[in-house]
C-alpha cells in the first residue's frame, strides 16, 4: 500500500469495549506504517476514553462521535483516508457522506461500492484480533503474527489517581491483595458463570485476606445483589459495579492481583493491562474471543457449546459443569506467582 498522499488518517474503531482492546494490535500496526503523519481515532463515547491511556496505539486526536454529527465530524477533521475497523453499512454510508477521498476497510454487508479499498473477509472462523490483523495486513500493513500480537494498555497517572480515590472511598486499604471479579456480562445472561458460584470463590478468597471487587455496567446490578445475598454473614466485598467511568475502570483493573471474568469487554481490558486472569467461557466461542496473555480459558465440553444463544434453552450445562474448585485453584495460582 502506498502511504505517502496520507497525512491525516481516521481510524474508525469498534463500539463495543472488548471488540475495541481486540483492535488495539491492529491499530498500533496502521500506527507504524503512518509514522510522522496525523493518526486520527474515531470512537463512540462509550469506547473512546480507552484511547486516551498509555498504548502503542495511541493517536494523536481522538474523536468522540455525537450521533447526530457523525458526518460533519468526519468533513471537519480533514481527513486524506478513513480506515473502517467497524463491520456496519452505516459505518461506511456515513463515511462516504463525508467525502473522505480514501476510504478503506472490509468489502462485505452489501458496502463495497461505499468504499475506495476493499479487502475480502477472512474465510472460516478467526480470532477476532486476527480478523482487524488480517484488513490492516489487507491493506499492504505489515502486521505480526496473531501469536505475538496481544493488545497492550497501561493506566494513565489520572486512571491510576481515580482508581485509588474510589478504591479509597470504598473502604479498601492501598496494601490490600485485590481480585477483581466481572460477573456480568452485556451480550446476556447466558454468558454469567452462576452468581452463587462467584460468591463461593469470593469467600475462599475471603478467609486469605484477599479483597473482592466487582466492577462491571449497570445493567450488571442484579447480578451483584445475587452474589452478595449468597455470601456467608460477615463476607466483605466491594461493589463497584454500575459505579465507574471506563478510565476509572481501566484503574481499578490494573490494581488487582488476579482477575476473574466471564467472556466480556473487562476481561479483555484485564489481559490488555496484563493482569493474571481467570477466564470463564460457556455459549461463546474461545476460538474467536479468548483474552491475549496471562489467561486460564476455563471451559466445558458439552454438545451443545458454542451455542452464542443470549439465554440458554436448556439447563445452562457449559456453566454449571463448571466448578467452583476450577477456578478458585487458578486464581491461587495466579496470587502465588506474583508474591
Amino acid at each position: 500500500m502506498t502511504t505517502g498522499p496520507v497525512s491525516r488518517l481516521i481510524v474508525r474503531v469498534p463500539n463495543w469495549l472488548g471488540d475495541a482492546v481486540m483492535a488495539l494490535p491492529a491499530l498500533a500496526a496502521v500506527r507504524r506504517a503512518f509514522h510522522g503523519r496525523t493518526l486520527i481515532v474515531a470512537a463512540s463515547g462509550a469506547v473512546a476514553p480507552l484511547f486516551a491511556e498509555r498504548t502503542p496505539a495511541a493517536p494523536d486526536e481522538l474523536l468522540t462521535f455525537d450521533r447526530d454529527r457523525e458526518v460533519a465530524q468526519l468533513r471537519e477533521a480533514r481527513a486524506d483516508a478513513v480506515l473502517l475497523l467497524t463491520n456496519s453499512f452505516g459505518s461506511a454510508w456515513v463515511a462516504r457522506r463525508s467525502a473522505v477521498p480514501e476510504r478503506w476497510g472490509y468489502r462485505a454487508s452489501g458496502r463495497g461500492w461505499l468504499l475506495t479499498r476493499g479487502v475480502p473477509r477472512p474465510k472460516g472462523s478467526v480470532h477476532q484480533i486476527e480478523y482487524y490483523l488480517a484488513l490492516a495486513r489487507g491493506l499492504g500493513i505489515a502486521v505480526p503474527e496473531l501469536a505475538d500480537a496481544r493488545p497492550e494498555l497501561h493506566p494513565s497517572s489520572a486512571a491510576r489517581a481515580q482508581a485509588d480515590l474510589l478504591l479509597t472511598a470504598a473502604g479498601v486499604d492501598t496494601a490490600a491483595t485485590i481480585v477483581g471479579f466481572a460477573p456480568g456480562a452485556a451480550y446476556g445472561q447466558a454468558k454469567r458463570w452462576p452468581p452463587d458460584r462467584v460468591a463461593q470463590v469470593i469467600a475462599a478468597l475471603a478467609t486469605q485476606g484477599v479483597t473482592a471487587v466487582l466492577v462491571g455496567a449497570r445493567g450488571d446490578r442484579p447480578t451483584a445483589r445475587a452474589i452478595e445475598s449468597t455470601l456467608p454473614p460477615g463476607t466483605r466485598v466491594v461493589d463497584l459495579i454500575g459505579r465507574t467511568s471506563l478510565r476509572e475502570l481501566v484503574g481499578v483493573i490494573a490494581r488487582c492481583a488476579a482477575f476473574v471474568s466471564n467472556d466480556s469487554g473487562a476481561m479483555h481490558v484485564a489481559a490488555a493491562l496484563g493482569v493474571p486472569l481467570t477466564a470463564i467461557f460457556g455459549p461463546t466461542n474461545e476460538r474467536a474471543t479468548a483474552p491475549a496473555g496471562n489467561a486460564d480459558v476455563i471451559v466445558r465440553d458439552v454438545f451443545c457449546r458454542p451455542c452464542m444463544l443470549r439465554d440458554c434453552p436448556i439447563d445452562h450445562r457449559c456453566m454449571k459443569r463448571i466448578d467452583v474448585e476450577s477456578v478458585l485453584t487458578s486464581v491461587t495460582a495466579h496470587l502465588g506467582r506474583s508474591e
